[in-house]
């Protein structure tokens, strides 16, 4: 049976109180569920059972859980080729992205896209995209159909402080806030863009400053620390709701990872990484709840024993689902109509 995580923001009409005793620990166990997922493709990939390019979020995953948890079922995400993390947040059943990091046709993309192109339309999670910066026009898009039909959501569109130096963030920004589109940019400043430090691709690396320069509201987070990321995220989805245009938001984070699986991370410094874990957001949530009394060491461990459950039942069901027919190979290639002669 396919376990599907739904984040809170999309069960209810109404946000729960912060405060209140359940909320705190759901986000330590949302973002628990992305690092062990990560962990075990980490396994899974050395042991060549998941094939292609892999970026990992470990790290990061404060972002991607206080984002969507303001986020309700209408909105729209946009994401980027390190989306694992933002697929998870937003309620793909780790089974079905499971499947598709292996191949398989019970994949979200039925196994076509693999860990870059992650997307399931009936939860508005439109990528996943390969192309640094590739998904901002796609995002700009959406919120301008929302705008012309008069619904009232927001697009949320995750991209990397790399999507800084191309045109279409630049293009993006200045259409978004010229039309007044409802549209929410997270930019997840790790701090490189591949390989290359912030300071040697962008002359002003203050990027909140930037984006401001285009006429919307923006500003910088503490994207290591979940319950910062939700109230910056929460009142920039209410801002960009009551109509006054796009909102950016600059959540300063980390990779603990490389780049990608192919990435010999030779271009950071240890120690500096090693700086950045101590402020490692999960651990630093953990030990928040903990001081408080929201969390016992019981329920810690009844945590890790759920989500390691889950993980291991998508990495059955990814194991014994199918794989594509070859005669199927072209199906979804072309539309119908464009196939008859």
């Amino acid at each position: 049976m396919s376990t599907t995580h739904t984040p809170r923001s999309r069960r209810a009409a109404s946000r729960p109180n912060r405060q209140a005793a359940a909320h705190r620990p759901a986000l330590l166990e949302s973002m628990l569920r992305v690092r062990r997922f990560e962990e075990r493709c980490v396994e899974l990939y050395s042991a060549a059972r998941i094939r292609g390019f892999m970026h990992l979020y470990i790290g990061e995953e404060a972002v991607a859980v206080g984002v969507n948890e303001v986020l309700t079922a209408d909105d729209a995400v946009v994401s980027t080729y390190r989306e694992h993390g933002h697929a998870l947040a937003r309620g793909i059943p780790a089974e079905s992205i499971m499947a598709e990091m292996f191949g398989k046709v019970t994949g979200c993309s039925r196994g076509r896209g693999g860990s870059m192109h992650l997307f399931d339309a009936g939860r508005r999670f439109y990528g996943g995209n390969a192309i640094v910066g590739g998904g901002l026009p796609l995002a700009a898009g959406l919120a301008l159909a929302d705008r012309m039909t008069g619904r009232n959501r927001v697009t949320c569109c995750f991209f990397g402080d790399g999507a800084f130096a191309e045109g279409e963030f630049h293009e993006t920004a200045n259409l978004a806030a010229l039309w007044g589109l409802p549209l929410l940019l997270v930019c997840e400043n790790n701090l490189y863009a591949m390989g290359t430090a912030l300071a040697r691709h962008q002359a002003r690396t203050d990027l909140a400053l930037r984006a401001a320069g285009y006429g919307m509201v923006s500003w910088a987070v503490d994207g290591m620390d979940v319950l910062a990321v939700e109230d910056a995220a929460r009142k920039a989805a209410e801002g960009v709701r009551a109509g006054s245009g796009p909102h950016f938001l600059e959540m300063r984070t980390y990779r603990f990872r490389a780049h990608s699986m192919y990435d010999a991370d030779r271009y950071r410094d240890k120690a500096e990484i090693e700086r950045w874990k101590e402020r490692d957001p999960v651990e630093g949530l953990a030990r928040r709840l903990r001081e408080t009394k929201e969390l016992t060491d019981r329920a810690r461990t009844a945590m890790e024993v759920r989500l390691a459950a889950e993980i291991d039942r998508a990495v059955e069901a990814a194991d014994q689902a199918p794989e594509e027919p070859v005669e199927d190979l072209l199906k979804y290639v072309t539309s119908p109509e464009a196939s008859r002669p």
